[in-house]
């Protein structure tokens, strides 16, 4: 299925795409390239969210349909393709420590997602292949200490 999408870039900033029939789903990339290439992924992701949430999913809207819209200003509208009905959803087991699992549950609560939603969205966004700098791996310690019992801190 085809959506439009809007493109937008500032003069001192990345890549933006929105999406008018999905408020809320949005993505970006330093580049065109990136952006256009995350586009469809983003929109994918957010479909298939609503679809497990049980909701509607609306009617593409054509050009005419958004004359009017004011996020249009300044923005470039093009066609994004999604597969999201031919992808199917399967169930995955993952192990991880148990405080890594409760910091995920508290970020997806915090970001208004599953938990399967936000590893999801955490695995494709491409966080995971970005050079972690040493204030996220201070943050991730930190959490860590304060999530061991007093068990787990004398050695036993």
């Amino acid at each position: 299925m085809d959506y439009i999408a809007y493109l937008h870039k500032d003069r001192k900033s990345d890549f933006g795409v929105s999406f008018p029939n999905f408020p809320g789903c949005v993505t970006a990339g330093k580049t065109l390239e990136e952006a256009s290439r995350r586009a469809p992924e983003a929109l994918a992701f957010h479909i298939a969210g609503m679809m497990d949430d049980g909701e509607k999913i609306p009617k593409s809207s054509t050009i005419d349909d958004l004359v009017e819209d004011p996020d249009r200003q300044d923005a470039v509208a093009f066609l994004v393709t999604t597969d999201f009905n031919k992808a199917k959803t399967v169930r995955v087991n993952v192990t991880a420590r148990e405080n890594q699992i409760e910091m995920i549950d508290r970020l997806a609560r915090q970001a208004g997602m599953t938990r399967s939603a936000y590893m999801v969205r955490s695995a494709t966004s491409g966080v995971a292949i970005k050079k972690r700098n040493g204030s996220t791996r201070r943050r991730m310690n930190a959490y860590a200490k304060r999530a061991k019992s007093p068990k787990d801190s004398s050695g036993k």
